[in-house]
C-alpha cells in the first residue's frame, strides 16, 4: 500500500503486524474481488491512473483475478418506439507488468512519481445526474453497495470518484449530496482524465464495480437490489441521515406502534406528481378536506367518550420543489471555483436536508411513480407508503387497453421498515376517486397504530402484478434469464422492463413483439402461463 505523508490522515489507523506488511508491498497493485463474472466488485490497494485510464503493475508471473467490472449504466441511442435502451457501462484496468520488484519500485519511484489519493475511493458511473432519483439510486447506491463487500470501509468516510454526464447543469445539487454523503468529497474523472495526460495518480484503496446494484436492475425477487439481503436501504438512509447531521430524526422501530403517542395524529402527506390528472387533483383536495375534518373534529372534542372509527390523521399536500432550506444564516457565503467544498460546508443547511427533514416526520407517504417514490427509501420505521400509480395506453396492439403503472414498486419490496400499499389495481383504470383515497388513507393508519412487524415481507410489500413477476420468474427460466441477466451482448430491450407492461404484453412483450426500423423487438415469455397469472390474481386486460 502507497503511504500517504500522514500515516493516519482520512482515519487510516496501522498496527506494527500491518505496517510491515503494507511497507512490504506499498507499490504493487493487489486486487481482491467477489461476485459473479458479470456482477463483480474489487478492492485494489495501490491502482495507479495514467493517460485517461486505470493501471495495475504488477511483477509478471503474479496471479491476478478477472478485472472486467460493470460500473453503472449509460442511455444509448432512443429507439424508435419510445425505449430507451440501458447500455451496460465496463471497465477493465491496463496490465503493465515489470521483470521484478525492484524494476516495478524503480520505475515508481523515477519515473512516474505518483500524486496518492489515500483512503478509500468508490468509482462509479453517475447518469442523469440533473435527476435527484436517479443520482442516488442509479449512481451514489450502487456506488455505496459495492462498499458493503468489504467492511468496515462503507462505515467511514471515503472519496467518490464520478464518471458523470458531461452535461452542463448549474441548478444540480446531487453533487453536493453525493459530496456530503461519501465524507470525503467527489472527484469528477473528467477533471482527472485531464489531468493524467502528463501526470500519474495512485489511489491508496479504491473500490469499483457495481455488479448489478442499480434500481433498474431488476432482480428475480422484484426488490431493489442490495436493499434486504445487504440490509442496503437502511444503510444508505442512515448514512445519509448522519452525513447530513439529521442522524436523530429518523425513528427506528421493531414495530409500527412503539414510541408513538396514540393521542397524536399521524401526518400523512401527498406529494405532487406530474402524472395527477386535474380530476385526480380535485378527488385528492377533497379526500384531503373529509379525512382533516374528521380528526379536527375529535381534537376539538377530545373529552368524548365514544371510540373513534379511524385513528387520527392529519393531512397535506407538498410539492418536494417547494420544499426549501428555511435558515439562510450562511448564504453569503459563495462556492469557491478552486475548491468544491464551502469552508461552511458542515453546517450549511441545503434544500435536500429540509426534505429530509420532511421525510423523517412522514408517517404516510402518498404520491405516485417517479422520483417521488425514490425517496420512500428515507421514511423512519413503521411509515407507509401508498402508491397511486398512473395511467399507461398500449400504442402497439388492437384493441386499445389502458392499465395501471405503478413503476418503482421493487423499491417498496426493497425497503423492509416500511409497509406498502396501492390504489386498486383494476380501479386505476376510472382516475383516482376521493372514496379510494379515503379508504386507503384509513387503512395505512389503521396498520401503524395495530402495530404491523418489522421488518415487512418483501413480497407483501408488492402489488399484484408484482406477484405475478415473480411467479413468471420462478416458473419460465429463459424469462427470467433475459430480463435478470446484463451480460454483455443480451437484448437491452429484454431487461429495460417494467412488470406492468410484461403483465399486459405491450411492445416487446406482445406475442408479435413491435418493429423497430428494420427488425422486430420480442422478448422471450410464456404467454399461456401469463394469463392463468393475471387470471389467478384477478386483473382485468382488454379494452376500455
Amino acid at each position: 500500500m502507497i503511504l500517504p505523508t500522514n500515516l493516519y490522515e482520512d482515519h487510516t489507523v496501522l498496527t506494527a503486524q500491518n505496517l510491515r506488511f503494507q511497507i512490504r508491498n506499498y507499490l504493487e497493485t493487489t486486487v481482491t474481488c467477489v461476485g459473479s463474472d458479470y456482477s463483480r466488485t474489487c478492492l485494489y490497494n495501490n491502482l495507479y491512473y495514467k493517460d485517461k485510464k486505470f493501471v495495475v503493475l504488477t511483477v509478471r508471473g503474479n496471479h491476478l483475478p478477472f478485472l472486467l467490472v460493470r460500473i453503472g449504466i449509460r442511455v444509448g441511442t432512443r429507439l424508435k418506439q419510445g425505449i430507451d435502451p440501458q447500455i451496460i457501462s465496463f471497465c477493465e484496468p491496463r496490465i503493465v507488468q515489470f521483470n521484478s520488484s525492484a524494476d516495478l519500485e524503480r520505475f515508481v519511484h523515477e519515473t512516474a512519481k505518483p500524486r496518492v489519493l489515500s483512503s478509500v475511493t468508490v468509482y462509479f458511473k453517475q447518469p442523469w445526474h440533473f435527476n435527484i432519483g436517479h443520482a442516488l439510486f442509479d449512481g451514489l447506491y450502487p456506488g455505496y453497495m459495492a462498499l458493503t463487500h468489504f467492511p468496515p470501509r462503507h462505515l467511514l468516510p471515503f472519496r467518490s470518484l464520478i464518471d458523470m454526464d458531461n452535461v452542463a447543469c448549474e441548478t444540480c445539487w446531487s453533487e453536493d449530496v453525493s459530496s456530503r454523503f461519501s465524507g470525503l468529497g467527489i472527484i469528477k474523472e473528467q477533471i482527472l482524465k485531464n489531468m493524467s495526460v502528463h501526470s500519474w495518480f495512485a489511489f491508496n484503496e479504491l473500490v469499483m464495480g457495481n455488479g448489478d446494484m442499480c434500481q433498474r436492475c431488476i432482480q428475480p425477487n422484484l426488490q431493489l437490489a442490495g436493499g434486504v439481503e445487504l440490509d442496503g436501504s437502511r444503510l444508505f438512509r442512515d448514512r445519509m441521515y448522519k452525513q447530513h447531521g439529521l442522524d436523530t430524526l429518523v425513528q427506528r422501530r421493531k414495530n409500527s406502534a412503539e414510541k408513538r403517542d396514540p393521542r397524536k395524529s399521524l401526518k400523512a402527506y401527498f406529494i405532487h406528481n406530474k402524472a395527477f390528472s386535474v380530476a385526480d387533483q380535485k378527488e385528492i383536495n377533497d379526500s384531503i378536506i373529509e379525512i382533516n375534518k374528521y380528526a379536527d373534529l375529535y381534537l376539538k372534542n377530545s373529552n368524548r367518550i365514544d371510540k373513534l372509527e379511524w385513528p387520527l390523521v392529519h393531512v397535506a399536500y407538498v410539492n418536494y420543489r417547494d420544499i426549501k432550506v428555511q435558515n439562510k444564516e450562511f448564504t453569503h457565503f459563495q462556492s469557491n471555483n478552486i475548491y468544491f467544498r464551502r469552508p461552511t460546508y458542515k453546517v450549511v443547511e441545503t434544500d435536500f436536508m429540509a426534505q429530509l427533514r420532511l421525510l423523517s416526520d412522514i408517517d404516510i407517504h402518498i404520491t405516485g411513480p417517479g422520483t417521488g417514490q425514490m425517496y420512500q427509501t428515507f421514511l423512519s420505521d413503521g411509515s407507509v407508503t401508498i402508491n397511486l400509480g398512473k395511467l399507461k395506453n398500449t400504442s402497439y396492439q388492437k384493441p386499445m387497453t389502458t392499465y395501471a403503472s405503478f413503476m418503482e414498486q421493487y423499491m417498496t419490496a426493497g425497503t423492509p421498515y416500511i409497509k406498502g400499499l396501492y390504489y386498486p389495481i383494476n380501479e386505476r383504470r376510472n382516475g383516482i376517486k376521493k372514496k379510494e383515497l379515503v379508504t386507503l388513507i384509513h387503512r395505512a393508519a389503521k396498520l401503524i397504530t395495530d402495530g404491523f412487524r418489522l421488518p415487512v415481507n418483501p413480497r407483501e410489500n408488492l402489488a399484484a402484478d408484482g406477484h405475478i413477476f415473480i411467479e413468471m420468474c420462478e416458473k419460465d427460466v429463459t424469462f427470467c434469464r433475459e430480463v435478470t441477466v446484463r451480460a454483455p451482448f443480451h437484448e437491452t430491450s429484454c431487461f429495460h422492463m417494467w412488470v406492468e407492461d410484461m403483465v399486459h404484453e405491450n411492445r416487446q412483450w406482445g406475442s408479435q413483439g413491435f418493429v423497430d426500423g428494420k427488425r422486430i423487438i420480442r422478448c422471450p415469455l410464456n404467454h399461456t402461463l401469463l394469463r392463468q397469472l393475471r387470471q389467478k390474481y384477478n386483473i382485468v386486460h382488454g379494452t376500455t
